[in-house]
């Protein structure tokens, strides 16, 4: 079932401009489309409301659910990751997620990582960004509190926990300033895509003329590195990259 995306019924309930009535009564004409099976239609409500610059990872969770109930993958893969951008830990987008992914033909397994690469990445996904910030201050807190104090107390058990508090602070610094700085770029940073054509084969250089590189199917998400004229470079979780046309893929 669609969700009540309540943060956006609220925003514009309480906007008196015709925008906002026109946002709120196509949110709820898009609800009444889905409950009677008219996916498509429900698709089109929903997607007005985009086009009015109102956002949610709810609404675009709704999105992902009509896309998937009409059987189209790749709409419905670009929809439920736009909703994990802007919630990361819903539990809901993650598990229709998997579901559709299950439809995909590529099974492509990512390199190998070292297990702190593959730790912090796995915390950086599960931990929000304003989370790692504050355990980010609060590291350098407590690592310049545990230096003042150094020069001000003379107990020598209370030297020996601050001595302790200032080495931990300063060793939870360095995935932490990892952590973050990782995550920023990647909330600016709009890298990924979906492969949006049922086949793609992927060329070696931007030119049709070129030799194959490898063959991708819908749904497929890519990385984007660079771009010539209509052609796009794109990386494979294995770690192949190619060039395939940018009306073959659609940015997350």
């Amino acid at each position: 079932m669609p969700r009540l995306a309540l943060h956006i019924l609220l925003a514009v309930a309480c906007s008196c401009t015709a925008f906002g009535q026109t946002a709120l009564d196509e949110f709820e004409r898009g609800n009444a489309f889905y409950r009677d099976g008219n996916y498509e239609q429900a698709t089109v409500s929903y997607e007005s409301i985009l086009k009015q610059g109102l956002a949610s990872s709810s609404l675009y969770f709704n999105i992902g659910n009509c896309y998937y109930r009409m059987g189209k993958i790749a709409p419905a893969i670009v929809a439920y990751e736009r909703a994990l951008r802007l919630q990361p830990n819903d539990a809901d987008t993650k598990h229709n997620l998997q579901l559709v992914n299950l439809k995909t033909l590529d099974r492509i397994e990512p390199l190998p990582e070292l297990f702190f690469i593959e730790w912090l990445r796995s915390f950086s996904a599960v931990v929000p960004l304003h989370t790692t910030a504050r355990l980010f201050a609060a590291s350098w807190l407590l690592l310049f509190a545990g230096l003042s104090l150094f020069y001000l107390l003379t107990n020598s058990a209370l030297l020996r926990f601050l001595r302790g508090l200032t080495i931990a602070s300063a060793i939870a610094l360095i995935p932490l300033t990892i952590v973050v700085v990782t995550q920023i770029i990647d909330s600016r940073n709009r890298s990924d895509a979906v492969i949006t054509t049922s086949v793609v084969t992927a060329k070696t250089s931007p030119d049709a003329q070129s030799l194959d590189a490898f063959v991708t199917h819908e749904g497929l998400k890519v990385k984007l590195s660079d771009a010539v004229g209509e052609w796009m470079k794109i990386g494979l979780p294995d770690g192949k990259v190619g060039w395939i046309r940018s009306q073959d893929c659609e940015r997350i």
